[in-house]
């Protein structure tokens, strides 16, 4: 096997099974290509892509895949038990807030239930000792305060979206303690969660999104309607918060109860940007893409969103590596290089992304 980026995060992947669940979405397309660049054996299982183009395609990583709907429990442990992982990187979900206003059921459905028919599966499948259910930020009970929110702050929810993921945390709180501690397993898998802000980055296509937004409106020569152009998000790069989601992946494995947690995953405070702000940002790097104005009246959104991300800088060692202009030049650049030229610069960008990580001395990159 060809190892593109050997020695990240202990070496710890390398010929690991690991099962990526949303493989076929946005992140879970690039953690799937960082996973077979570090050597991985990496096995997919989600619905089938929902747009086109679609990311997953592109990179053409050939992994082993089940196409399963995370509320078919029988399907899912079938899938697990087949697959038989050693780590589980949960990403799959509904993961559009206004799609969740549409279809509330499905939302809570999928982002509760489904997480509750994969932990039964880890229940009855041996192998698997580390599991990293990506939630978001949008679980918190958000009181629209400047103070960045910590771990130990209240779940909730307005919209549907982020009231199925506060119900994620809770679910995977209550099955780390009732069942995956147990003794009688022979060994303890270790369940954390992963907070994460808003991202970033090549690949996007799923509506209601800035970016793809952006991108769509570019291409078709038309200006964007901008939803919440005043609010304020915790923007970073996607690459970002997957570095995470793999130091826990490495710290599970080897210390199940002390990782075995939440944790917040966000820029640092010049990442706090405006809808707006982002929009300028991009579009100095795409001339095509329109001043945009504001759309009429939408629902529910919080407008301002800030976290707290000293936990995981003191206790992983994690950190941001790209700073915001570096992440928005970054995704203007993929996007127009795939449009333009037709050209696919995922690898690039991660093996860039690596270099600064080890020039700046980030602990998970040293080789």
């Amino acid at each position: 096997m060809n190892i593109a980026l050997p020695g990240l995060f202990g070496n710890t992947y390398h010929q690991r099974r690991v099962l990526v669940t949303g493989h076929t979405g946005f992140k879970g397309s690039w953690l799937s290509l960082w996973l077979k660049q570090m050597g991985a054996q990496v096995a997919g299982l989600s619905l089938p892509p929902d747009t086109t183009p679609n990311h997953v395609s592109l990179l053409n990583l050939g992994l082993d895949e089940a196409l399963v709907d995370l509320r078919d429990a029988t399907a899912v442990r079938e899938t697990v038990q087949r697959f038989a992982p050693e780590v589980i990187f949960h990403l799959g979900a509904q993961a559009l807030v206004r799609r969740s206003y549409q279809d509330p059921v499905a939302t809570f459905d999928t982002n509760v239930m489904g997480l509750v028919n994969l932990l039964e599966a880890v229940r009855v499948t041996p192998s698997v000792r580390a599991v990293v259910n990506a939630t978001t930020d949008k679980c918190y009970d958000n009181r629209h305060t400047t103070v960045g929110y910590r771990e130990t702050d209240p779940l909730g929810g307005h919209d549907p979206y982020s009231a199925s993921k506060a119900c994620a945390e809770i679910v995977s709180s209550s099955y780390r303690a009732s069942f995956l501690a147990c003794p009688s397993r022979g060994h303890p898998v270790g369940l954390a969660t992963a907070r994460a802000g808003n991202v970033i980055g090549g690949g996007d296509w799923a509506q209601d999104r800035l970016i793809p937004d952006l991108v769509r409106a570019a291409v078709a020569g038309r200006s964007t309607e901008i939803r919440h152009p005043h609010a304020t998000r915790p923007w970073q790069h996607v690459l970002e918060p997957l570095s995470g989601y793999l130091m826990l992946g490495e710290r599970l494995l080897n210390d199940p109860h002390t990782t075995a947690q939440a944790w917040n995953f966000g820029p640092p405070a010049q990442g706090h940007l405006s809808v707006g702000a982002v929009i300028d940002a991009f579009a100095g790097h795409w001339p095509e893409v329109r001043h945009p104005h504001d759309a009429a009246p939408q629902p529910h959104e919080a407008a301002l969103l800030h976290l707290d991300c000293s936990k995981a800088e003191q206790q992983l060692g994690w950190r941001p590596v790209w700073q915001a202009g570096t992440m928005i030049e970054r995704t203007a650049r993929w996007y127009r290089a795939h449009h333009e030229r037709a050209t696919l610069l995922s690898h690039d960008d991660l093996r860039d992304y690596v270099q600064a990580a080890r020039q700046s001395g980030v602990s998970w990159a040293d080789s």
